[in-house]
């Protein structure tokens, strides 16, 4: 019986399963991850504001686990060997026929100080954190700000800090706490989200002046302290940092005997194929797309389209054929205001941007039928 091996259960993982099984109904599908569990990481930046809880965001594997016909593995992956063809974890070893990488990246934390600020892409702790701290708040200065891979530009997560700096700017004012708390955006570029493109970034910053959102923007981050974030450009007195910092490959990629990118990430192609490793797919933020446009977004959307692409070549490898198909380049974002919300797309060949009210509905509704696939 064929052996597929999927390394993560996040977006692009469960959605590589979903279509495995469709298309390989007698081949034996493992996954392995720390949890049994999906966190729906689009939601987290409404639990700051109360309008999510993280038990909300949380969804327990084990029924989807059970229809798919999925073996579960419970660990951390530590490295692979013969090629991909043996994944190691901290439980054991788990062989494959296959193997599918999806297991995401991880945030930079080197700088001085960051400890002292929250990233909202940690996951449910750190949004409830913010929660915790924000709810204390009567007066004073929240600091949001994110940043790249030196070595790797690209490998920056941008979107959900502008839906935070936004959504926490209606709330406070809902509450009528926004004139007693200032609101910085700071970020080492000049154009901060230049990846979803040039109207994106004049509507974003049109929005923060429109919102009396002060901007810190151009300066290098030197790092933090408690109450400081700190610049070339000077510092910035803040009783809350959230910060997103650039991003790199899992902590087990220096370890995977894979070829990596400069910024730490799996090389691969528009086919999710690694190079010199036949049977070994990369999907999701995890991977360094060769190819691919300097835009290419990290985000599940990008992970689910890859996971399509991924499993279509692996059955062309099991039959002993090349790889014929490429994933679609596409970033499709809904920058969230809590009420309201701005519509970004990018393609090649297309880039627009719309705000508008229903924006947020449907925001909800997605997260609605995204996660009726795992409930």
């Amino acid at each position: 019986m064929t052996q597929v091996t999927i390394i993560g259960a996040g977006f692009g993982g469960l959605t590589a399963v979903r279509h495995l099984r469709r298309r390989m109904p007698d081949a034996e599908i493992t996954v392995i991850a720390p949890r049994a569990e999906f966190v729906y990481y689009p939601s987290l930046i409404w639990i700051p504001t109360g309008l999510r809880q993280g038990e909300n965001l949380r969804i327990p594997l084990d029924r989807f686990f059970q229809r798919q016909r999925v073996e579960f593995h419970q660990g951390r992956v530590t490295g692979l060997r013969d090629g991909g063809r043996t994944v190691i974890t901290d439980h054991g070893e788990v062989r494959n026929d296959a193997l599918i990488i999806a297991s995401g990246g991880r945030g930079i934390r080197k700088l001085p100080g960051i400890e002292h600020s929250f990233a909202i892409c940690d996951g449910i702790d750190a949004a409830e954190n913010i929660r915790d701290r924000l709810a204390l708040m009567d007066k004073g200065t929240i600091a949001f700000g994110f940043a790249g891979n030196p070595l790797e530009p690209t490998a920056v997560r941008g979107g959900p800090v502008f839906e935070l700096l936004f959504g926490i700017d209606t709330y406070l004012r809902q509450i009528d706490k926004r004139g007693q708390i200032e609101l910085v955006f700071f970020n080492p570029m000049t154009e901060p989200g230049n990846r979803l493109g040039p109207k994106a970034v004049e509507g974003l910053l049109a929005e923060m002046q429109r919102r009396d959102i002060r901007t810190h923007l151009g300066h290098k981050i030197s790092g933090f302290s408690v109450n400081k974030v700190m610049t070339e450009g000077g510092d910035i007195a803040a009783d809350l940092i959230l910060f997103m910092p650039g991003m790199t490959g899992p902590d087990w990629a220096a370890n995977s005997g894979l070829p990596l990118s400069a910024g730490g990430f799996f090389q691969s192609d528009l086919h999710c194929t690694v190079p010199d490793h036949p049977g070994v797919f990369v999907i999701g933020d995890g991977g360094s797309y060769a190819g691919s446009p300097d835009w290419l977004p990290k985000q599940g959307h990008m992970a689910d389209l890859q996971a399509g692409t991924a499993v279509h070549n692996l059955l062309l490898h099991l039959q002993g054929k090349a790889a014929d198909n490429t994933f679609r380049s596409e970033l499709i974002c809904i920058v969230d205001t809590l009420d309201s919300g701005i519509m970004v797309y990018r393609s090649p060949n297309h880039a627009s941007i719309l705000p508008n009210s229903l924006w947020h509905a449907a925001k909800v509704a997605f997260e609605w039928r995204y996660l009726l696939h795992y409930r």
